[in-house]
């Protein structure tokens, strides 16, 4: 394995949908690469933010910030229920966890959301050094002293979703990233590191039962959560975390997901806006044909549908979930530059 950082997680959240505020931060572009909004939906376990989770956000959503040395270490052990805190308290998914990521001593490891430590723990033993990005201040400022302050442990605090990873990693160097996300924040944090100019070798994340099965589904049951993760990495499951795993048990189920980056993306595509543009048009309708998809999507004509179809030699009666990546690059590349691929424009 090359040398590499790994980034982790051990603060948790049991929702899964993003708080209306998250979606915001999350999108950057009127035509986003690829439609991580959508990771996350809705559950029964989700709360909206509350006031205080609204200040923590304003406050850190600037960049990195190292923890203040005067915040005394923590006396309060209680997760957060407005920063979706449910801590890993399973020690043998920890090790499969940490084992999937295989940290050696010439990786750095950048963790997000440590939580109480214990990933933290595994990997300071098995890495050559380890960052860990937390926003909640409290376990920011004990996380350190709790480990009894390993020498290759360095404590960051402040949000995932903002952080120059560039920055936290070093300019050019290779790294992993190792993350149990809270479900509110891993849309937008997974798609930085994906979509990153310099991106992981690897992910292991950890998510919600039925969104890891939407990342690593095969061409038949795909979704538009397939193509914008296998459009980077090459997804794989590596274990089943129920809720009895954390403290306090969340009311959903999670799975582990392996995310071997690609080196380059699954298709060779010019434009990645315009490409998943049309993807999402795509999946407008997924219970219907494709060519009846794309002109609800897309707001293009039948004619101009059928035509692009037939040059693509895409069959237009077929599900939009059964389609590969690369028959998703053959169609956006048959598509007319002067037509639209949404009916945004």
């Amino acid at each position: 394995m090359s040398q590499g950082m790994a980034l982790t997680a051990g603060s948790h959240a049991a929702q899964a949908r993003e708080p209306r505020q998250g979606r915001k931060e999350a999108t950057v572009s009127d035509v986003p690469r690829a439609p991580w909004e959508r990771l996350a939906r809705a559950n029964p376990d989700d709360t909206p933010p509350s006031r205080s989770q609204r200040e923590v956000r304003g406050h850190f959503c600037s960049g990195l910030l190292m923890p203040d040395a005067s915040i005394a270490p923590p006396t309060r052990r209680r997760p957060r229920k407005s920063l979706g805190q449910h801590f890993l308290a399973d020690g043998r998914l920890a090790n499969r966890i940490v084992a999937a990521a295989e940290p050696t001593k010439s990786d750095v490891i950048l963790e997000v959301g440590p939580g109480n430590g214990m990933l933290t723990r595994r990997l300071v033993e098995r890495a050559g050094s380890v960052i860990a990005v937390e926003l909640d201040q409290y376990l920011a400022a004990g996380l350190a002293e709790r480990l009894d302050n390993p020498a290759n442990l360095k404590v960051v605090h402040g949000d995932a979703r903002h952080v120059d990873i560039a920055e936290s990693v070093g300019h050019g160097t290779p790294y992993k990233v190792v993350a149990n996300l809270p479900y509110y924040a891993a849309a937008p944090i997974m798609r930085r590191f994906l979509e990153s100019d310099a991106p992981p070798s690897l992910l292991v994340v950890m998510v919600q039962r039925e969104v890891a099965e939407a990342m690593a589904a095969a061409p038949g049951a795909m979704t538009l959560l397939s193509v914008a993760t296998q459009f980077y990495a090459v997804p794989s499951v590596v274990a089943q975390a129920p809720p009895r795993s954390f403290r306090p048990p969340p009311k959903v189920s999670s799975t582990v997901v392996k995310l071997a980056v690609r080196p380059a993306p699954a298709a060779a595509v010019t434009d990645r806006g315009a490409f998943f543009a049309l993807v999402r048009a795509g999946f407008a309708a997924p219970r219907k044909q494709l060519r009846n998809s794309l002109m609800q999507g897309a707001g293009a004509g039948a004619g101009l549908v059928a035509a692009v179809l037939a040059d693509a030699g895409i069959d237009a009666q077929r599900r939009p979930a059964t389609l590969a990546i690369d028959e998703w690059a053959t169609l956006s590349a048959a598509w007319p530059d002067d037509a639209p691929r949404s009916r945004k424009g």
